[in-house]
């Protein structure tokens, strides 16, 4: 595969990587050389609903004008086809299923990386986005396995049945979480035997890296929000972000909630932010805020 035809996707982290984060940054994404970013999942339960509440973070046409994919995380089939098709009707032509959360809330209640335990079921739920969404239109994105990194080798032939966009492998175990070094070399050999598209994630750099022509791009998120933190008008584009989020959301605590996390990352690439961050970190206010940002 030719580089220039790898994918370079931003990553879904759950309650960063937003609609107002995509808008706000949308140079940055673009100068990064981003085709494309999958959206922070939506819960796909029982009795699901697609209302504007639900798809408020979610615009075909967002401007940062790069392709979104709308992601759901889900252990029922029925409630996955009402997403899918609430997403559709929207206008989106692509869908993404989180099969690889570790957090233990959602691993106990069988969703995310605790599809490996019901491996009929996930594939249930991959038959079901590729029915729902055509061939090439839909996507998974899961891990190595649970505790096991040679599970996903279990359920390989499984996925292997049915026509992904991609699979978006994050090469650590849900186990692991976020720590700990990723496992290249399985990653390697999963995007060897699988029938779909592998995409890689989860300790790439978001320049790319150097990664075998057997992936079809890299998708990364932490390391892209972490380096924002070094850019020169990183101040402005916070006080961008916080307007943004002032008008979607009621009050000054979940704005901050929203800074705050962002903030943290930005401690790990700047040595500005690490100092503000002991001010950022206490603040009850907007006004709070505005002062230990000056």
């Amino acid at each position: 595969m030719e580089e220039r035809d790898r994918q370079l996707l931003l990553a879904p982290l759950r309650g960063v990587t937003i609609r107002a984060f995509r808008e706000t940054f949308a140079a940055a994404i673009r100068e990064a050389g981003f085709t494309g970013a999958v959206a922070p999942f939506v819960p796909a339960n029982p009795g699901f609903r697609g209302t504007d509440r639900v798809f408020a973070d979610l615009r075909p046409a967002e401007r940062f004008g790069l392709p979104l994919v709308p992601q759901a995380i889900s252990k029922d089939p029925d409630a996955l086809r009402l997403f899918l098709e609430a997403c559709k009707a929207r206008g989106f032509d692509r869908a993404d299923l989180n099969a690889g959360c570790p957090f233990p809330m959602i691993v106990r209640r069988g969703r995310g990386s605790g599809l490996f335990k019901d491996p009929d079921l996930f594939e249930r739920l991959v038959a079901t986005g590729c029915e729902t969404m055509g061939p090439g239109k839909f996507s998974v994105k899961t891990r190595l396995g649970l505790s096991d990194p040679d599970e996903i080798f279990g359920m390989l032939p499984r996925l292997n049945r049915h026509p992904l966009a991609n699979l978006t492998l994050h090469a650590r175990t849900a186990r692991q979480m976020y720590g700990g070094e990723c496992d290249a070399a399985r990653a390697a050999a999963v995007a060897a035997a699988s029938a779909n598209p592998v995409v890689y994630n989860g300790d790439a750099d978001f320049r790319g890296g150097a990664f075998p022509a057997r992936f079809a791009g890299v998708m990364v998120g932490r390391s892209f929000v972490r380096s924002l933190g070094a850019r020169e008008d990183a101040g402005e584009l916070l006080a961008d972000y916080v307007a943004r989020s002032r008008a979607e959301l009621s009050g000054d605590a979940p704005v901050l909630g929203r800074v705050k996390e962002l903030v943290s990352y930005w401690t790990e690439s700047s040595r500005v932010w690490k100092r503000r961050w002991s001010a950022i970190k206490i603040c009850r206010s907007l006004d709070e805020l505005a002062a230990a940002v000056r």
